[in-house]
């Protein structure tokens, strides 16, 4: 369920343009477009769930945001990493020492991915 309303989320101004409260949300196809099964029962359910977050949506749209400042976090850091240091590492030869599967100087490992 989560990943319905994840997806919905994600491409809410296009649901957002194109919806009306009045119109009925197709909860197969857009759980068919999530790639998430649905059980028995849970279509309305959904679609009432769908229809309140689409309706929040059309009244966040709503709130007047032009004098707001964007932000992306709220804590006043502005770099908390470490910045990247070269440092001495394994020669090629080193880092495959420990290993009989090789090839052209790589590692050698099993396909993962079928033709």
């Amino acid at each position: 369920m989560f990943y319905i309303f994840l997806y919905i989320f994600l491409v809410a101004e296009f649901y957002i343009s194109t919806y009306n409260r009045f119109m009925k949300i197709d909860v197969k196809h857009v759980a068919k477009l999530a790639n998430i099964p649905l059980k028995n029962g849970e279509e309305q359910k959904l679609e009432k769930q769908l229809s309140e977050i689409l309706n929040y949506f059309e009244k966040l749209k709503k709130v007047d945001t032009e004098k707001i400042t964007e932000t992306s976090q709220v804590t006043g850091l502005e770099n908390v990493a470490r910045d990247d240091e070269t440092k001495p590492s394994l020669t090629q030869e080193d880092a495959l020492s420990g290993t009989e599967s090789k090839q052209n100087g790589l590692f050698k490992v099993d396909a993962i991915l079928e033709e």
